[in-house]
């Protein structure tokens, strides 16, 4: 477990990085507004915030679409899985990346 610091919003950012895939991406929202020093937190909440809105936009817009739209349910699993590994990595205090929307959140959260 690496050593983490304080974050602008008094958390520890361990925890910081937990509370932003919380609420998915209003909480990842939520911090990209508050927090002001920590990369860490800046870099959790960028990747809470493409990952989660974008797997909400495409549940919706594919469960409109008839007989697809079935197909959203393994979305809403994979999702709760990807969301619990997420929260549980940031509270471990890494900065684990996901392959297309981490490096979305790295450049993103750098000053």
């Amino acid at each position: 477990m690496q050593e983490t610091g304080q974050s602008s919003t008094g958390l520890d950012e361990n925890v910081a990085g937990l509370l932003c895939y919380l609420l998915g991406f209003i909480t990842g929202i939520l911090f990209l507004v508050v927090e002001k020093k920590s990369r860490f937190v800046k870099f959790h909440a960028m990747q809470s915030t493409i990952t989660f809105l974008s797997l909400f936009v495409i549940s919706v817009v594919l469960g409109w679409i008839p007989i697809i739209g079935l197909l959203v349910y393994p979305i809403w699993i994979l999702s709760l899985i990807l969301w619990l590994v997420l929260m549980i990595k940031a509270l471990q205090g890494k900065r684990y990346s996901l392959p297309i929307v981490g490096k979305m959140a790295e450049g993103k959260s750098s000053p």
